[in-house]
């Protein structure tokens, strides 16, 4: 049984679509885009790495679409980010954690669907990374920033999301329920981002003289 056929694992899914949409939605606020750019960047956001997955994967249906409950979802947040921000400030370490459960749990849904669809360990590796990154990437170039997962002065990221993967992948092949092992793998992504956050853990920024 795939994890998100688990009614509790798809409701953690459909609370991680969320949290990336309000992310999408503060992004556009910073911007001071209108409410169809709060929407836009919400959408792309919260399902871009998993279309981009699914396409890539040449499924029979992209997740959203064969499961509308993911845009209402999306439309849900970007609704409430509008009216919160308006009255009350936005707990920036919350939205942090929460941000973190979601990267943990696309890195790792993502794997395990390309694993599902016949891909080999490498296509699993790239596809469950992109899942939990590729729609930050895409609402970053949209409001032209450079994309948060290559900044040098962004705590660990893509990293973070590559740990849970491969932790997730080594514990299948030492016979590990792929249930348990994937839940090991949300939470070494989760810890990963958590710890790096705190403790301001980085990779080196790559510098070229050019004379």
């Amino acid at each position: 049984m795939a994890l998100t056929e688990l009614p509790l694992i798809h409701a953690f899914d459909l609370l991680g679509v969320a949290v990336f949409a309000i992310s999408g939605a503060l992004a556009a606020g910073q911007k001071g885009l209108d409410w169809v750019g709060v929407v836009a960047l919400a959408v792309v956001t919260s399902i871009g790495g998993g279309t981009l997955r699914d396409v890539l994967l040449n499924r029979d249906a992209v997740f959203w679409i064969a499961d509308p409950t993911y845009l209402w979802v999306i439309l849900g947040a970007a609704v409430v980010t509008i009216v919160h921000v308006r009255f009350l400030p936005v707990p920036a370490n919350a939205l942090r954690i929460a941000d973190a459960l979601g990267l943990a749990l696309f890195s790792v849904l993502g794997a395990q669907i390309a694993e599902a669809e016949g891909a080999s360990v490498v296509v699993v590796i790239v596809m469950g990374i992109l899942t939990g990154v590729a729609g930050g990437i895409i609402r970053d170039v949209l409001i032209r920033e450079v994309p948060l997962v290559f900044r040098p002065t962004e705590e660990l990221y893509s990293v973070a999301a590559l740990g849970g993967v491969l932790c997730y992948l080594l514990l299948k092949t030492l016979a590990v329920p792929a249930s348990v092992a994937a839940i090991f793998g949300i939470m070494l992504v989760a810890g990963l981002r958590l710890a790096a956050v705190i403790w301001k853990i980085r990779l080196p920024a790559f510098h070229v003289s050019v004379d």
